[in-house]
């Protein structure tokens, strides 16, 4: 739930530059639920076969946070905004 919070907290904030910042608090909170899916292979609770499909997906969500926060950061243009 972090990830995605944290993307609509960061769209819903002022500034590209704060957005991108939230983008990298999402990629941080990515990286933390690996390291969680990590440790419960680590003490047996999970198996490679059952984190297979999450860690996948948390490549995939990885590159795409990297991939918009590089379009934000070479942007001039203002973020669109939601009504």
């Amino acid at each position: 739930m972090s990830i995605p919070s944290n993307i609509a907290e960061g769209q819903a904030r002022n500034s590209t530059k704060e957005f991108v910042n939230f983008l990298s608090f999402a990629n941080g909170s990515r990286a933390e639920l690996e390291t969680q899916l990590l440790l419960c292979l680590k003490i047996n609770y999970l198996t490679e076969n059952d984190i297979s499909d999450a860690m996948n997906l948390l490549q995939e969500v990885r590159k795409m946070l990297i991939a918009l926060k590089s379009l934000l950061s070479t942007s001039h243009s203002p973020l669109p905004t939601s009504h």
